[in-house]
């Protein structure tokens, strides 16, 4: 199944990130797709499909 990401939605992730935050924001989209944390800033890339499997939820942005 694929997942429409569009920029501006907020992705929980099923692991923390090492600043505590689950919660990322996509900013770019492609082959790979751009998340920027939530907690602290850090910005990466990480391939569709290692997203669609790490995610728990995904907001749309409105």
């Amino acid at each position: 199944m694929v997942t429409n990401y569009s920029p501006g939605d907020t992705v929980t992730m099923k692991k923390k990130h090492p600043c505590g935050s689950l919660a990322w924001t996509v900013d770019r989209i492609g082959a790979d797709i751009g998340v920027v944390c939530q907690g602290c800033g850090r910005r990466i890339l990480i391939p569709r499909y290692d997203l669609e499997k790490r995610t728990r939820s995904l907001q749309k942005k409105i």
